[in-house]
């Protein structure tokens, strides 16, 4: 992207920041006894010294969480298998266990991320009290991990599902307690909410949101003692309260014949709509720390396993430790290339949301999903390099890491497409449908999906080339990131050549009745093209308008 770019997209930023700041100019026209409620919260904000924006602590719980989901990631790494072990009999294994406990964590605790962004986006400010209740609440969140580590290696036992449904009803309360704080001391909480003339309904609210999750884990707990595989079966529905809650609304507007209506206070905050909006700035930090931690995971199992021992180095290899590293070529290959990977993924994360002006709910779950196959990239690493070339073990461990990689880009591809059904509110008008840079942002994130798939099918062709095909994949898609730009016009432009082609003919041959139809539908086609590659044209049909 070049300068011009880079200046439209700041220049974007700095207006929304301004337009923000500028905001509550606009409630200005309340009553002249609210105003001076607003007024003297905000004098009383200004008189207590003690209160700090949230940033600092907002960012420190994002890296607690970030890590805390990723590392789960370990014990499925370093699974180690025995040697003439079937992978298929190990991995079913891993699956049904290690696997399975790694991506309920994930969801779990970003389901516990995601319900801290909206706290926060309610209380925008805090003091002591407020950061010693968030400390209280993280630490429980990062004990979640260890509750559900029992519930894998004890399933027959009730004293891991316990603890969970413990940490949770407790995690609960705190965040009740926040809330109650915070609206005791108005000045804490957001500015939409403090001119709000329903402070009341707003606490009420958001209390009873709150609150439903802990009482659902009472009620598994009680069952717990009494039957507790149904117990297992309310956590699931826990995890996914919010969209069940969602469609049942959804089915009843229709039972009804008309959508149920919600009130503006409702919908700005805890509302579990889609398109309910989640601070972005707090989506990439989360997505960042994810990213830096799978990377930096990488070079821990270098450091573990690729040191060889002084006594081997000096008995096999006559003190040569060149000669002694030289046997572990294939590593460092394949953690270079495994860097190169996550890193080549972070970088069309931040391309993609450099772009987007807004983030949602749904949004934040399809980069929850991308964000947890990320994290299974360290297992990728390990299963490339556990088994001997050309093996039947090493063929399934390369195809399992292209479908590993696989569903992390595609799951990015699935955030763009998301936000275009909203592009208007969601993304910046360059990448927006018909967009300058539309098609390069589309090509950037269909570009590991489509490598990873063009690999998978080229290993099962080619087995006994299956690492070899996968390394060189690894280390060629930077490669193309670099001409990928170059590739975009060329491609469009070999489009344009190619309709013109078409076209033409018909122009000099018309056939009574269908050339002038014909040629104009070259236009339309070609006219859009143009339209995409057009630096000054922002003009273009909403991409929700086509698919309605």
């Amino acid at each position: 992207m070049g300068d011009n770019d880079d200046s439209d997209i700041i220049e974007h930023h700095v207006d929304e920041a301004m337009e923000k700041r500028q905001r509550p100019s606009h409630h200005r026209t309340h009553t002249h006894s609210f105003l001076d409620s607003v007024t003297s919260s905000s004098s009383e904000r200004e008189g207590h010294s003690s209160t700090q924006s949230s940033h600092r602590l907002l960012a420190f719980s994002d890296a607690l969480i970030s890590i805390i989901a990723t590392v789960m990631i370990l014990p499925v790494a370093h699974t180690k298998f025995k040697e003439g072990e079937e992978l298929t009999e190990s991995f079913r294994v891993l699956m049904t266990t290690k696997i399975g406990v790694y991506l309920v964590t994930f969801l779990i605790v970003t389901v516990a991320w995601a319900a801290h962004i909206r706290l926060f986006q309610v209380i925008e400010r805090i003091d002591d009290v407020l950061a010693l209740l968030n400390l209280a609440c993280m630490m429980l969140i990062t004990f979640l991990p260890y509750t559900f580590t029992l519930m894998a290696a004890f399933p027959d036992k009730i004293l891991g599902i316990l603890l969970f449904c413990a940490c949770v009803m407790v995690i609960g309360v705190i965040q009740a307690v926040i809330v109650v704080y915070g609206f005791s001391r108005p000045f804490l909480l957001n500015e939409q909410i403090q001119i709000s003339e329903n402070q009341a309904y707003y606490k009420q609210h958001i209390l009873k949101v709150i609150m439903r999750v802990p009482i659902m884990c009472l009620i598994a707990s009680i069952f717990t003692i009494i039957f507790y595989q149904l117990a297992y079966v309310i956590l699931a529905i826990v995890i996914f309260l919010p969209y069940i809650t969602q469609a049942l609304k959804w089915c009843r507007g229709k039972a009804i014949g008309q959508p149920v209506e919600e009130t503006p206070e409702s919908m700005l905050f805890y509302s579990y709509h889609p398109n309910e909006p989640l601070s972005k700035e707090r989506v990439e930090a989360f997505s960042d720390g994810v990213y830096a931690i799978v990377a930096t995971l990488l070079i821990l199992d270098i450091c573990e396993d690729n040191v060889p021992d002084p006594g081997v180095v000096q008995r096999e290899f006559g003190g040569s430790l060149v000669g002694a590293l030289h046997a572990y070529g294939p590593e460092f290959l394949a953690y270079f290339g495994s860097f190169a990977t996550v890193g080549l993924l972070w970088f069309v994360h931040h391309s993609l949301f450099l772009h987007v002006t807004r983030t949602t709910r749904l949004m934040g779950l399809l980069n929850t999903f991308s964000l947890a196959f990320v994290g299974g990239l360290p297992l990728a690493y390990e299963l490339t390099t556990e088994f001997p070339r050309g093996s039947r073990n090493n063929l399934e461990a390369v195809q399992t890491s292209c479908v590993i990689l696989f569903f992390a880009g595609v799951f990015q591809l699935a955030i763009f497409v998301a936000s275009l059904f909203d592009e208007r509110r969601t993304l910046h008008p360059l990448v927006r449908y018909g967009g300058r840079d539309h098609v390069y942002m589309l090509a950037k994130l269909g570009l590991y999906p489509c490598v990873a798939l063009a690999t998978f099918f080229l290993t099962c062709a080619l087995s006994e080339f299956s690492t070899s095909i996968f390394h060189l994949m690894q280390l060629g898609v930077p490669v193309t990131f670099l001409l990928l730009r170059l590739l975009v016009k060329t491609g469009l432009a070999l489009l344009r050549a190619l309709l013109a082609a078409l076209r033409h003919p018909q122009q000099q041959q018309p056939q009574p009745g269908t050339g002038a139809g014909f040629g104009g539908g070259g236009d339309g086609v070609e006219a859009r093209l143009v339209e995409v590659d057009d630096d000054d044209n922002n003009s273009h049909v909403p991409f929700s308008d086509l698919v309605s």
